[in-house]
């Protein structure tokens, strides 16, 4: 059991801590917005990639064959809501230096919890890396030695564990930072920062 919850933590982190649009995508929410829409953001994320870890150990090798051929399609879907909510984002961040109230309500379409989770569940279940990603530990995990089903369960609810509790610091690094930077100047400079590194990251998306 030990080696499961091992398994699972370090497939958790290997996918969550290299720093990719969805990182600084919940960070810019957080110091945008409030902790709690950052919060939710990185569940999102977090959900998504306990879904894939469940689908890899239930079916890795089958889904992953199937995912494959529709990764290029899937890739450019991925890209293309990246762009839109970093065009989005400054919008807002204009929209909040000219009206505040305004842009608290239009945020990128991400401005409260729930739709920020939603919105960072369905961009993470875009990007077709991350099960082929489960799927090849877990399917080279089972090639050394076979698990029982609560071994499988225990590997998912560590990768799930470890990927939120990564998401949720960034998230909160993100609300110090707005704070921080609280001042209307700040706000749009660290908004408008945000979507520019989330443009080059959809570019490094689509040329990868």
């Amino acid at each position: 059991m030990r080696d499961a919850v091992v398994a699972g933590l370090l497939a958790g982190y290997g996918v969550a801590v290299p720093v990719g649009a969805i990182a600084i995508l919940i960070m810019g929410l957080a110091a945008r917005t409030s902790i709690r829409v950052g919060a939710a953001a990185a569940l999102g994320v977090a959900t998504a990639d306990g879904l894939y870890a469940a689908v890899a150990v239930i079916g890795g090798a089958a889904l992953a064959g199937l995912i494959e051929p529709i990764a290029v399609p899937l890739r450019w879907v991925a890209v293309a809501v990246l762009l839109f909510l970093a065009v989005s984002g400054a919008v807002g961040a204009v929209r909040h230096r000219r009206d505040p109230a305004r842009a608290a309500r239009t945020d990128g379409g991400l401005g409260t919890p729930v739709r920020a989770y939603l919105g960072l569940l369905a961009l993470t279940l875009l990007n077709p890396m991350t099960i082929l990603y489960f799927a090849a530990l877990v399917l080279g995990r089972r090639a050394g030695a076979d698990w029982t089903a609560s071994q499988e369960a225990v590997y998912v609810l560590a990768a799930f564990t470890a990927t939120a509790s990564w998401q949720l610091l960034i998230a909160t690094g993100g609300s110090l930072l707005g704070r921080v930077l609280a001042g209307p100047r700040g706000r749009l400079g660290t908004a408008l920062v945000s979507s520019l590194l989330i443009v080059a990251l959809a570019v490094g998306v689509l040329l990868s």
